[in-house]
């Protein structure tokens, strides 16, 4: 029986994000380390999946999406990111943004490719470029801001270059890149005929001062664009996995051949209740922003109480902290110690790093939690201080 396995499965490992779930589950830490919701989901959107199934939409939608949900879909984007778009030509509904992600990647890549990945990142994106057969080129956001460094950028951009992933609002940095950036980043997809392929599943949670803004509707971008999103972060249903991708005719018609042979299509029932999401009020935003601002200036307060050095985001709803003080070798270390020591699970920062150095001073959190989990985090990290001053008693002793 042949016993080999693919060489590209040996490039990238299994997901640190969901170990570290799995590792909070197991010891009955605070888990602070993936992001998805433990609180309720809207009512009306719940209640319209049930009648959803009542109403027997039990069987496969078209496969790449219900003609009511890309009717919403199409409709939101117009409104909301300013991007034209048909639902019957530029529109896939897939099973939640990373398949999104994977499809589109399979179907624009060859092999030989090189794809531009801002680090840090979400863990995904090195290893779809990898699966697709590509070789990613990662540029740096610069401590302390997460800001680009224009010449570092450009020098990216070469002959073989295909692709540029942008995510914004920036997982796990918090960082929503400014109109200015994304104007600097579409110049250069211009002069050197590149794709841009944008997550935007933040897209609704950002605060203070900060806009989102869709690099597709900028000039020259709709047609060498390939747009991202879904429900998962926006309405707390990151269990039903919806996401879509808005893209021109041709490319869109290449990532639904991708789209059907990778899973043939999302829920059916839930995507007709993602259509009922769509069309909430402008006051489901307005309260759902102000409910991350609470949940930030929360975890906030409880790092920075627990001698922890950090800033506020302005989106997304994760926040990285410095533990190069703490006396920790690295990350893994320092994340290690506050999960089975203190009873909280946070991410590694390198683990977002294509070059491990640059994250080996940081760990990840996540505030998108309940008031009252957020609150048990505090209370543990409370105890950081007094818990490390025991650990240094302890090896001077030995």
């Amino acid at each position: 029986m042949p016993t080999e396995i693919s060489a590209r499965t040996r490039l990238f490992t299994e997901s640190v994000i969901r170990e570290m779930t799995r590792r909070a589950l197991k010891s009955g830490a605070v888990n602070l380390a993936q992001g998805f919701p433990d609180f309720p989901a809207p009512a009306e959107i719940k209640e319209a999946a049930k009648r959803a199934i009542d109403e027997e939409y039990n069987q496969y939608a078209i496969t790449h999406g219900s003609p009511n949900f890309r009717r919403a879909i199409a409709d939101k984007v117009r409104s909301y990111n300013a991007i034209a778009c048909d639902p019957d030509r530029n529109i896939t509904v897939t099973c939640g943004a990373t398949e999104a992600m994977i499809a589109t990647m399979l179907a624009v890549i060859n092999p030989g490719d090189e794809v531009i990945i801002f680090e840090p990142f979400y863990e995904n994106y090195g290893p779809d470029v990898i699966l697709a057969g590509a070789t990613p080129r990662y540029v740096a956001l610069r401590d302390p801001d997460f800001s680009i460094d224009r010449a570092e950028l450009e020098a990216a951009f070469g002959p073989r270059t295909k692709a540029i992933v942008i995510n914004t609002p920036h997982n796990p940095s918090g960082k929503v890149f400014t109109r200015p950036e994304l104007e600097a980043i579409a110049s250069l997809c211009r002069r050197h005929d590149t794709l841009a392929i944008t997550d935007e599943i933040y897209e609704h949670i950002i605060y203070g001062g900060a806009r989102h803004v869709s690099i597709a509707s900028l000039a020259g971008m709709a047609e060498r664009t390939v747009t991202i999103s879904g429900l998962s972060k926006t309405y707390s249903i990151t269990g039903w996995r919806l996401g879509y991708v808005i893209a021109s005719e041709r490319i869109t018609a290449a990532i639904r051949k991708v789209h059907d042979f990778l899973t043939v299509g999302a829920p059916h029932p839930l995507q007709e209740a993602g259509a009922v999401a769509l069309r909430l009020p402008e006051s489901f935003y307005a309260e759902l922003t102000a409910m991350y601002e609470r949940k930030r200036g929360a975890l906030y307060a409880a790092l920075t109480r627990a001698g922890l050095e950090c800033s506020n985001p302005d989106g997304a709803y994760y926040i990285v902290a410095e533990i190069g003080g703490l006396g920790f070798k690295d990350d893994f270390a320092a994340a290690d110690f506050i999960l089975d020591e203190v009873g909280v699970a946070a991410v590694p920062g390198s683990s977002f790093y294509h070059r491990p150095e640059l994250g080996h001073r940081k760990i990840r959190f996540t505030f998108s939690k309940s008031d009252e989990t957020i609150a048990a985090a505090a209370e543990r990290l409370s105890h950081l201080q007094e818990k490390l001053a025991a650990r240094s008693r302890l090896a001077r002793r030995d």
